[in-house]
């Protein structure tokens, strides 16, 4: 904010004083207003409002003080320097011990003036911008950013915000592309705990030699390449929230050393000696089910119900289509700015597919088609070939592997899912009839049609003898 755009108050019952005052500070680019006591300054303070007010302690009627009081329990956001001669400095410190930004004593250097007006407009200045932000985080990582009016979704809403106001580990479940991330920050952004960093780690992309470095940390010279201390990102977060994602990948040794953490709420750097207390609260994710991994063996049973403490199963977008239409909108307006126009024969193409790569996978459908539709409005033309083909296997059309990986698990469920679908439109909507059409036992498909959400609403026929 420039020096123009801040207003002055000058408040001293001595004329001379209030126009020196009001012409130094002019000259420095202020707006500057005067009151010739305190009862006329609150006045003024009610018709507009002021960045600043100086104020002279010694007044009849409405004295600094007082008038100091009125400012802090009316207009909290308005600074106050006091005035005061050398005889009276210890009101001036009772009055910065009330909340006054700073004092000045009589007879006092101009340059004195110009430099505590200016540094105390540049810290109402900063307090306004780090309040600015903390909003603005506050509105991005709310639930801004996890779109949807589904009842999956608005159970998902509910469940965050019940859990943020605790301090138990959560266990984020969902495939890949449904947000958990975002609702991790969903949860640390809504918590007590916001006001510290917020530190996201991938288990399954560092390398198994260093990840322990990472997470704990490392005191110089405790292996070879060590050449100076490293802090780990627990102790990064301190006082906020760690989110372990990929935790299934994490390895079995690690497993051991992260449940003796989360036990004993301590650490201890590698080659270190001392212990440190550990402050954060942990959000692990996956995509994978953990219980299976624990039946295995490949994950630890200790660890896994240290972390599961609350969890939230994030739903697939297939299984909340009407959210859809809410997403496009959202991803249009924030990768084009504008509203999402889209040609209803390509709406019902979006709403059929599958989406194994789920709500990650439509934000590229939509950006893909930002960038070579040719109209404002989304057009089959530009969707792509995989969409366009809705996943049917009779088609014989096989996808591309991209750079980044594929999806295998959720193609080929797209394509069992449409493959029972149509088995049961062919048998009429009877179950037994289209276990048969696909070769398979009764058993088999009413597992598979809850697996997909589409057993309601089907005939069993004989199948209750099955």
């Amino acid at each position: 904010m420039t020096a123009e755009k801040y207003r002055l108050l000058i408040v001293d019952d001595e004329e001379s004083m209030r126009e020196v005052l009001s012409i130094l500070l002019q000259r420095e680019g202020y707006e500057v207003d005067s009151a010739g006591d305190g009862a006329q300054a609150l006045c003024r303070l009610k018709e507009q409002g002021y960045d600043l007010v100086i104020t002279d302690i010694k007044m009849p009627q409405v004295t600094g003080l007082e008038l100091l009081a009125h400012i802090r329990e009316r207009f909290p956001e308005t600074l106050v320097i006091m005035v005061t001669a050398f005889s009276t400095t210890e009101e001036a410190v009772e009055a910065m011990k009330q909340g006054a930004y700073d004092y000045i004593t009589k007879p006092f250097k101009n340059e004195e003036i110009r430099l505590i007006v200016r540094n105390a407009l540049e810290r109402k200045a900063l307090r306004q911008e780090n309040q600015s932000l903390k909003k603005e985080l506050g509105r991005i990582y709310s639930f801004g950013n996890l779109i949807g009016k589904s009842k999956p979704m608005q159970q998902v809403y509910d469940l965050i915000k019940r859990v943020a106001a605790s301090r138990v580990n959560v266990l984020v479940c969902g495939e890949s592309g449904t947000g958990k991330e975002l609702v991790a920050k969903a949860i640390h952004y809504n918590s007590e705990r916001r006001e510290f960093p917020f530190v996201p780690i991938n288990c399954g992309a560092i390398p198994e030699n260093l990840i322990e470095s990472e997470l704990f940390g490392h005191e110089k010279g405790s292996f070879t390449g060590a050449m100076q201390q490293k802090l780990g990102l627990f102790e990064v977060a301190k006082g906020g929230t760690i989110f372990l994602d990929e935790i299934a990948e994490l390895p079995q040794m690690m497993q051991v050393k992260l449940l003796r953490v989360l036990q004993e709420r301590e650490l201890r750097r590698i080659g270190g000696t001392r212990t440190l207390p550990v402050d954060v609260r942990v959000i692990a994710a996956t995509n994978r089910k953990l219980e299976e991994d624990v039946a295995s063996g490949r994950f630890r049973e200790d660890l896994f119900y240290r972390l599961n403490v609350i969890r939230i199963d994030l739903p697939a977008l297939r299984e909340r289509r009407e959210d859809i239409p809410l997403l496009i909108e959202h991803f249009f307006a924030k990768l084009a700015g504008r509203p999402g126009l889209v040609a209803a024969d390509a709406m019902t193409r979006l709403l059929d597919y599958q989406w194994p790569g789920n709500v990650r996978e439509l934000e590229n459908v939509i950006e893909r088609c930002i960038v070579l539709g040719q109209e404002e409005e989304l057009t089959l033309s530009c969707l792509p070939a995989t969409l366009l083909a809705g996943g049917d296997s009779t088609r014989g059309v096989t996808p591309e592997i991209p750079d980044s990986g594929f999806d295998l698990d959720g193609y080929l469920g797209r394509i069992e899912c449409e493959l029972l679908q149509k088995g049961l439109e062919k048998s009429g909507g009877v179950r037994k009839g289209a276990a048969a059409l696909l070769g398979i036992t009764f058993r088999s498909i009413r597992y598979r049609l809850a697996k997909y959400g589409l057993g309601e609403g089907v005939d069993d026929g004989d199948d209750e003898n099955e």
